[in-house]
């Protein structure tokens, strides 16, 4: 009889494209996202939690960056052959929830989701196919009022995290203005149109003179490769030229020269005179461009959007991996999408909103120094006797009963040693010691870890005998004692 092969064991690495979050981390998100979530609901916003699976038929052809449906997601089959999908990203769901309730939601509706969101993409260096986004959206309003309301909500959440004002600035600019520009240079055909708005993205990467070589003939890049231009005359060139170096002293000047940069365009006028009322109504907020300002560089999903774009860019410089300084960048943006829901419906539903992204506005508050970088482990109580478990029990209870998180140590006791690391391996505060000679005498030793270690690495003898780091207290002290501690530490 031939030997049965064994089963060879599932190799423990998490799957390409996939992270783990541990304790600090985990805190520290949820800790911001809690921050948001108190300014969007103070702007009247409400929590929707849609489900993680969508159809595939729901999440349609509104994917960025790709032209098929089933493309960019993690999608299957059921046995009725419908395709289930998990969500690509929070907006998609949202126009299926409010075609789905229309009847029974208030118009407007202003909700906010946070969650994870999942992409069949490749991954690469902070790239990952699972990540987090938190999205907050007006649906049913069809004034700029809804814009403007979004960039001043998205600008107070930037400080109530922590992004001080001068390390940010949320730029705002309008879909219907490039419509505007497309049109003076009279170019209609929906792929030259396509080549054109790729090549305002990357008008801050190559400047005024790369653009122009890009709309013309080409350019070689800084490889050598030469890069085939749009084929567009100089003439019609001039209003991309015009709308890009357009920004002005204020939005005042701004306004004034996209007004030239889209000549009599119909469409392009209506998108200047958005822009303008968004200026004005945030005016009357109290933010002024050194929060929002109308900046037409600003370039989002293009196909998606259908109004006002907006994007927060965090303007601190950082060292690169190579060392190099470079600004941080965007950390959200949106716009207005007022053709998602008609697909359900059948009937146009403005729409406007706003997508933070979690990870790199964690990594900003990190670089700022704005979150702390270890999270404080549990009050650990020591197990001096295994016979004495519910003593410990009581203490630990007590503990925790005033509001102190603690824990008993519920590894092997019988090295005292190990207890100690453990305590230190989870960052805790204080161990709570108690042998039979304590228990004996009604008192517990309190052992200051983080005071302990720092006079351990840094402190004379004569500092030592000065702050003690150890402290013997009645039973019934144990509490007052711990509080006084930690109160001490923080």
């Amino acid at each position: 009889m031939a030997k049965q092969k064994k089963q060879p064991r599932p190799k423990a690495i998490t799957p390409k494209g996939f992270r783990d979050y541990f304790g600090h981390e985990v805190t520290e998100r949820a800790e911001m996202l809690a921050t948001i979530a108190g300014v969007y609901h103070r702007y009247g916003f409400d929590a929707l939690e849609s489900s993680a699976v969508e159809t595939v038929e729901a999440l349609g052809k509104f994917l960025p960056d790709v032209d098929r449906p089933n493309e960019g997601v993690f999608a299957w089959q059921e046995d009725d052959a419908d395709w289930l999908a998990l969500r690509y990203d929070l907006t998609a769901p949202l126009a299926r929830v409010y075609a789905q309730y229309r009847n029974d939601l208030p118009t407007p509706y202003r909700r906010y989701a946070m969650g994870p969101v999942w992409r069949n993409e490749k991954p690469g260096p902070g790239r990952f196919r699972q990540f987090y986004q938190c999205d907050a959206d007006t649906v049913g309003a069809p004034s700029v009022a809804a814009d403007s309301e979004i960039c001043a909500m998205l600008s107070d959440t930037l400080e109530a995290v922590g992004i001080a004002r001068g390390d940010y600035v949320v730029r705002v600019n309008n879909r219907k203005v490039l419509n505007g520009v497309l049109e003076a240079m009279g170019v209609t055909e929906e792929g030259q149109q396509a080549a054109v708005l790729r090549t305002i993205d990357k008008f801050d990467k190559v400047g005024e003179s790369g653009v122009r070589e890009l709309l013309g003939k080409g350019r070689l890049d800084a490889s050598g490769a030469y890069i085939d231009g749009v084929g567009l005359a100089d003439a019609q060139a001039e209003p991309v030229i015009a709308f890009l170096t357009s920004k002005g002293a204020n939005a005042a000047d701004t306004l004034t020269n996209l007004r030239a940069a889209i000549g009599d365009s119909a469409i392009g006028g209506e998108g200047v005179a958005e822009l303008e009322q968004i200026a004005n109504l945030l005016a009357a907020q109290g933010y002024g461009p050194d929060r929002i300002e109308i900046d037409p560089s600003v370039v989002r999903g293009l196909g998606y959007y259908t109004g006002p774009v907006f994007e927060a860019e965090l303007t601190f410089e950082i060292l690169d991996e190579k060392g190099r300084k470079r600004q941080f960048g965007s950390v959200a943006g949106g716009g207005r999408y007022d053709d998602l829901v008609k697909r359900f419906t059948g009937q146009a539903v403005p729409a406007t909103g706003v997508s933070i992204g979690v990870d790199r506005l964690l990594a900003a508050l990190r670089e700022k120094g704005r979150i702390r970088s270890a999270e404080r482990g549990p009050v650990v109580v020591t197990v001096m006797d295994r016979d004495q478990m519910a003593t410990y029990q009581t203490m630990v209870a007590e503990l925790r009963n005033a509001g102190i998180r603690a824990e008993v140590y519920l590894g092997n006791p019988k090295n005292f040693g190990n207890q100690l690391k453990y305590a230190d391996k989870r960052q805790s505060p204080i161990a709570v010691i108690q042998g039979s000679d304590e228990a004996d005498r009604g008192v517990v030793q309190i052992k200051d870890l983080i005071l302990g270690a720092q006079i351990a690495e840094n402190a004379t003898l004569e500092e030592w005998k000065e702050r003690p780091s150890q402290f013997e207290v009645p039973r019934g002290e144990l509490v007052a004692k711990v509080q006084e501690i930690l109160e001490g530490q923080a």
